[in-house]
């Protein structure tokens, strides 16, 4: 037996072996011979990546304090005393009291729930605008996707938040869902854009591969083939772009909060908060500072999210 022989044999026999030295059962050295997806070289990635526990942690926090804020706050954030005006902390208020004597910390958690929620639903409708968009547009080609990718560089060039401001100057109702469904069809409508060349992109890539081809050779028609076959293999770059563009939509809400136009009171949002912080400002910091404060790091985690999600699936970065 030659020398390479020889220690191919050692190689085999070593393979077959456990971590004790015992010999191995057949699953175990499959297990070991098992090629990893790319989703399981992605959650690999990313439980190194101390940005991924941070920016999750953040995420998981703030979606608990929307959906249960008496759980963060005994307070409630419209019991407003004036001779409480620009107090200090006092009776749970730790960040003290605004201009109105309402507990800071309090509207601060309580704006939490209006914010992800325009978030949240922006993303969503944002989503199926881009999954249908970007689904006709790569699959079918020509002038279909001549037609959209048009569409696409218009909407694109139009500015998002000057847009907004026009358009929900229109909305002349002052009802709280009104608002909230108006804010978030403006944003929808305005954003879709990028997710939907991402989309595109990845259904072209997708169309081309052997499954697609064994499908419509087994007579699958077009709607089978792009939604079953497809559309989950399209689906992650565009849950990356939605997890960073949900950020986005929370600081536009806020902006839009901030100038006037957006969300109005009965509704508790950080951008009428961060408002009327400003005015008062040299009253009282604080009601302008902890706003601000949950705004940022809302954003700031929802985009580190989404870098960090798309990094493990970016095979260039392997």
């Amino acid at each position: 037996m030659s020398d390479f022989e020889t220690v191919a044999a050692t190689e085999n026999q070593a393979a077959r072996r456990g971590p004790s030295g015992e010999p191995g059962t057949p699953n175990q050295v499959g297990a070991a011979n098992k090629p990893r997806s790319l989703a399981g070289d992605a959650w690999r990635d990313l439980r190194r990546n101390p940005i991924f526990w941070i920016s999750l942690a953040l995420v998981v926090i703030f979606t608990l304090m929307a959906l249960l804020p008496g759980v963060f706050t005994a307070n409630s954030p419209n019991d407003c005393l004036l001779s409480r005006q620009h107090a200090g902390p006092s009776g749970g208020a730790i960040f003290g009291y605004d201009f109105q004597g309402c507990d800071t910390y309090s509207r601060a958690v309580y704006g939490t729930r209006a914010s992800l929620l325009v978030g949240a639903l922006a993303a969503l409708g944002t989503g199926i605008i881009a999954l249908v968009v970007g689904m006709l547009a790569g699959y079918f080609g020509r002038w279909v996707d001549a037609v959209l990718s048009r569409v696409i560089d218009v909407v694109l060039g139009i500015p998002l938040l000057l847009a907004a401001i026009v358009l929900l100057k229109r909305v002349s109702s002052d009802s709280q869902w009104a608002r909230i469904g108006a804010v978030v069809f403006v944003l929808a409508l305005l954003g879709w854009t990028t997710a939907a060349r991402v989309v595109r992109s990845s259904v072209i890539t997708a169309k081309e591969q052997d499954y697609v081809a064994a499908a419509r050779m087994l007579g699958a028609g077009n709607s089978r083939i792009m939604w079953r076959h497809i559309l989950p293999n399209s689906l992650a770059p565009a849950i990356v772009v939605l997890t960073i563009a949900l950020g986005s939509f929370i600081a536009a809400e806020a902006t839009l909060s901030f100038l006037g136009i957006g969300l109005k009171a009965p509704t508790i949002s950080w951008g009428q908060d961060i408002d009327t912080g400003r005015i008062h400002m040299r009253e009282a910091a604080t009601p302008l500072i902890v706003p601000s404060t949950f705004l940022a790091l809302t954003v700031l985690a929802f985009i580190m999210l989404g870098d960090a999600i798309r990094d493990a699936f970016d095979p260039k970065l392997r």
